[in-house]
């Protein structure tokens, strides 16, 4: 998957925003407010950060050599997937997915009904 295919997918879930809260090359995409996804728009660097339960995050480093503990977050809940490697494009669907799953399922009650 390209970036722009990243942020399409990204886009089309429910209630996502995206933003530059950190800098003009980290595009951070939120969930009522809670960051889900992180792609590096940076010339240097391709990925995306994703948040992972920590036992299948040790699991994808294990089992692709694209996948790594992700820069500057908690390691043990967040992956970064380069982008320029050979990661099937459903799997990454897949963790993103994934990814947005796992900070639904932590907003309160209220923030999820807000989703629909």
């Amino acid at each position: 998957m390209n970036i722009e295919e990243i942020r399409d997918y990204c886009l089309a879930m429910t209630g996502v925003t995206e933003g530059f809260p950190f800098n003009d090359t980290a595009l951070v995409f939120k969930v009522a407010g809670k960051m889900f996804a992180l792609l590096d728009l940076s010339g240097d660097r391709r990925g995306v950060t994703l948040k992972c339960d920590p036992e299948l995050a040790v699991e994808l480093r294990e089992q692709y050599t694209e996948v790594t503990p992700a820069y500057h977050f908690n390691k043990t809940h967040w992956n970064s997937v380069d982008l320029t490697g050979n990661v099937p494009e459903e799997e990454i669907k897949k963790w993103i997915d994934h990814s947005y799953g796992l900070v639904v399922q932590g907003l309160s009650r209220k923030d999820r009904e807000a989703l629909g």
